[in-house]
This record gives C-alpha cells, sequence and structure tokens, in this order.
C-alpha cells in the first residue's frame, strides 16, 4: 500500500509587513545644496574680498573653509554663521551683513569643496567607499554612484541606516519590483550597507543543546540537517514537536511567521522544510500558546544575536519600541 505523503509541514502561516516610517516618508526641505561643516566655499565681495591667488591664467576667488561651528571668518565682519543655509540665502545674509560698510554690496558664492554631507556605501558595491553629496539624491542614484552592485549582493540583507537606526527601506524591492515608493531621498550621514550572499546562516534558539547560528552550505539547509546540528531536545530532552516557531526575511520591511510540526516530517507525512537565510527557528520546551508568547520567550534571546540578524527581525521585533 502506497502512503499518502503531505506537502508541507506548515500548520499556520502569517505575512508581516512593516509600514513606512516618517523617515522615509520624509523628503528633503529643497532641491538645494545646504553648506555645512566641512564645505569650502568661494566668496566674490568687490572691495572687501580679493582674488587669493592666481592659478596659470585663471583667477581664483577668496575661499573660506566652513567651521567645525558652522561659520566662516570673512574680513570687517569676522566670524559669519553659514551651515544650514542654501547658498542664496548665504548671499542675501552677507548682503545684510555688509551694507553698513558698501553701497549695495553684490556677493557672489560658490561651493568649491563638498565636504559636509558624507554617504558611506559599504559591502557589495562594485565601488564602495566615502562619497560627498552635492545635492539631495534619492536611492536609485546612490546605487549609480557606487557604480551598481555586484552579482553576490544578498539585497534581501540590504539596509539603509541613519542616526544609529535601521530604515524600513527595501531596496530588493525597489530593483526588482519597481517599488517607487522605496526610492527615498538621503541625507548627510546616511549608510546603505549591502552583505554579500557568501556567508548565510540561519539560527536556532530553544530546546537545543547549541543555540545560535548555524552555516547553510552552498546556500542550502533543511530543518532535520540543522537541528541534528544543534542537538534537539536541550538538556531536559523534551520539545513540543507539533509547533516550531520560524521567523523568515524576505526583505527589511517584508517577512512572515510560521508554525511547524515537526513530527508530520519525522513520520513520513511532510516533505522535508528548506530553509532560508536568515531563517529564525524557536524550539519550544513545550506548548507556547499563540505568537505573542513565543515572542515573549524569543526576544531576551535575539537580543544577544541582534548585530548578526536580518534587518527585518531587528525592525519588527527589537526596535519598534524604541
Amino acid at each position: 500500500m502506497v502512503k499518502e505523503i503531505k506537502s508541507s509541514a506548515i500548520i499556520e502561516q502569517q505575512a508581516v509587513v512593516i509600514s513606512p516610517s516618517g523617515e522615509m516618508e520624509e523628503e528633503p526641505l529643497s532641491l538645494e545644496y545646504r553648506v555645512g561643516s566641512g564645505d569650502v566655499l568661494a566668496i566674490s565681495i568687490p572691495g572687501i574680498t580679493g582674488l587669493s591667488f592666481v592659478k596659470g591664467e585663471k583667477k581664483l576667488l577668496q575661499r573660506f573653509r566652513v567651521s567645525r561651528t558652522g561659520k566662516i571668518n570673512l574680513p570687517v565682519v569676522g566670524f559669519t554663521k553659514v551651515a544650514g543655509h542654501t547658498i542664496d540665502e548665504i548671499e542675501e545674509r552677507l548682503c545684510e551683513t555688509f551694507s553698513p560698510y558698501i553701497r549695495k554690496p553684490a556677493v557672489s558664492i560658490e561651493v568649491i569643496e563638498f565636504k559636509s554631507q558624507t554617504l558611506y556605501l559599504l559591502g557589495k558595491f562594485n565601488q564602495p567607499g566615502v562619497y560627498y553629496l552635492e545635492r539631495p539624491i534619492s536611492l536609485v542614484q546612490c546605487i549609480a554612484m557606487g557604480a551598481g552592485l555586484q552579482d553576490s549582493a544578498n539585497l534581501r540583507g540590504a539596509r539603509l541606516i541613519r542616526k544609529n537606526k535601521i530604515v524600513p527601506v527595501d531596496i530588493y524591492n525597489l530593483l526588482h519590483n519597481n517599488d517607487a515608493r522605496q526610492n527615498i531621498h538621503l541625507m548627510g550621514d546616511d549608510i546603505i550597507y549591502l552583505p554579500g550572499s557568501e556567508r548565510q546562516n540561519v539560527f536556532i534558539f530553544g530546546a537545543v543543546k547549541k543555540e545560535g547560528p548555524i552555516s547553510m552550505i552552498n546556500g542550502r539547509l533543511s530543518l532535520i540537517q540543522a537541528l541534528s546540528v544543534v542537538g534537539i531536545g536541550g538538556e531536559s530532552g523534551t520539545y513540543d514537536s507539533q509547533h516550531f516557531r520560524i521567523i523568515r526575511s524576505h526583505s527589511p520591511t517584508r517577512g512572515e511567521l510560521m508554525v511547524v510540526d515537526l513530527g508530520k516530517i519525522m513520520s513520513g507525512n511532510a516533505l522535508p522544510l528548506s530553509l532560508q537565510d536568515g531563517d529564525i527557528i524557536y524550539v519550544p520546551r513545550s506548548g507556547i500558546g499563540n505568537w505573542n508568547q513565543a515572542l515573549k520567550e524569543i526576544l531576551p534571546t535575539l537580543q544577544t544575536f541582534s548585530a548578526r540578524l536580518q534587518p527585518f527581525v531587528q525592525l519588527k521585533y527589537l526596535m519598534e519600541e524604541d
């Protein structure tokens, strides 16, 4: 007699989507560049500033570097704050500042060196490194600035870090599904990190002898294989085989929660379950009810490995209450 094989050991599946944050929806105040500390300005004020030197046959205007306090040291009036303002705004301010000394002052300013708004492109860009923004740019323009992505870039694990926090932006969805909502404008000091797909892991916690990451071989690993590595049952040897919990990340903003019946796989009533990079498997010691109760048990352990987890998990479960 041929035994019927059921297709899946997944007995519960729940999609989870992270909504855009206020930072993601935020647009730049204007498309004009705002001067900051480290920038170098060439300033022409007839009767006040002159030519600093001549290079070949080209006459160069006197240059002023913006200090850490956001000021430049001008003749006659001394230190003047310029950081945070556009060129037009600075020209207007200097016209007012010098009006007591010059009749109808004519001020002309140009940014010679853009050094205040840093953008860090890390990981699997074709040209990773430190860049300086000359104007507000979008995420797609940023990728072009880094000369595109390497073939080994893991977009599902890509992350935008702003002010030491991960921003819920989905680079995978932007590039593969043309989701224009993800094409946000970047800010100075933003970090874009693109991990590689060479090193892939899953994480197993709960009733096992060895909690932590398990390496995937050539991107492949089944649930049974992973459990054989960590030793199921832990010290007591007891666990709930019917309600394994898996948190799966599809992108920084999309994932799913799954409940898996290991007993169905072990008895041959379901096919082996293939794991994916970043999966978090929780082996319960006993019945733990719904997902809210399960997450309450898992979270303390996740905090220990937070830096190594997928951005979806960090955003949804480790940073939501900040």
